[in-house]
């Protein structure tokens, strides 16, 4: 961790979310000492949603961030937090006071704080920044997954396109399972093309995912990155954000906001567009 620090450039960022809330963060590095503070003074105070993260989250995503920039192999465990000197102010955002509702925090808030933590380092351009958590069930069926989407460009390489990034770190259930076990199809699994942002290395794509159900169900999304765009680095171009609509079976659309959710009948199907990645580098 000290070899991370004795390259690692002071910093700072602030990542905007859907939900109004925002994520600052300065990274200030004693070079004497090898040592750095990661200073979240002037995040948002805690929310009256769910988009709260407990300090928990908030000290795994600092720890995931900087092992990422180590890129050696290394033990996993608070001896790596050892050089790092956190300030989170109490009931922040990031620090939440009992009884805040923390659901999202770790699905959704922890993406912010990655995101916004390896933009003040000038490693990566955001990536799509949710899990783009979808739920639907009904009394006999119940399923969640989370859905893929564009990764941020860095200095050398281009953000991979459909996949999943950071804190998400799941697969999908097989198609052939999916619509073996649940009264669902899936008729669409494919790249969003260009929704990544330009760059000389560019962000990469999201994905579309169309689910048709075949039973009446309650869907529920828990996501972000649908009404601000993902930012780039060093003059890369944003990421496009994604969208989501209830296709229904009588032709009308009903778009969704980010955390939504609603009653779909047998026939209507929802359509997740997941977000692109930022671009790195003014293109070329």
């Amino acid at each position: 961790m000290r070899r991370v620090l004795d390259r690692l450039p002071d910093g700072t960022f602030v990542n905007e979310m859907d939900f109004g809330g925002r994520i600052a963060v300065a990274i200030r590095v004693d070079r004497t000492a090898r040592r750095a503070t990661i200073d979240f003074t002037g995040t948002s105070a805690q929310a009256a949603g769910n988009f709260n993260a407990p300090l928990a989250v908030t000290r795994a995503a600092v720890l995931y961030v900087f092992r990422c920039l180590v890129g050696d192999d290394i033990p996993l465990n608070d001896g790596c937090l050892e050089p790092l000197h956190l300030v989170v102010p109490d009931g922040s955002l990031l620090n939440p006071r009992y009884s805040a509702a923390v659901v999202a925090g770790n699905v959704e808030t922890s993406q912010a704080v990655t995101a916004a933590l390896l933009a003040a380092c000038g490693a990566a351009a955001a990536s799509q920044g949710t899990m783009n958590n979808f739920t639907f069930g009904n009394a006999t069926h119940q399923y969640y997954e989370t859905i893929c989407g564009g990764a941020g460009a860095g200095p050398g390489f281009a953000g991979a396109s459909a996949v999943h990034t950071h804190m998400t770190n799941t697969r999908l259930t097989d198609p052939e399972v999916l619509e073996w076990r649940y009264p669902v199809l899936l008729e669409s699994f494919r790249v969003r093309r260009g929704t990544g942002g330009a760059g000389r290395w560019a962000g990469g794509d999201g994905a579309v995912r169309r689910l048709r159900f075949l039973e009446p169900m309650s869907a529920a999304i828990l996501s972000q990155s649908r009404l601000i765009a993902l930012f780039g680095l060093a003059g890369g171009g944003a990421g496009h954000p994604g969208r989501i609509w209830i296709a229904r079976a009588d032709g009308r659309n009903d778009v969704l906001a980010p955390a939504d959710e609603t009653q779909v009948a047998a026939g209507d199907a929802i359509v997740i567009e997941t977000p692109g990645g930022g671009g790195y580098g003014v293109p070329g």
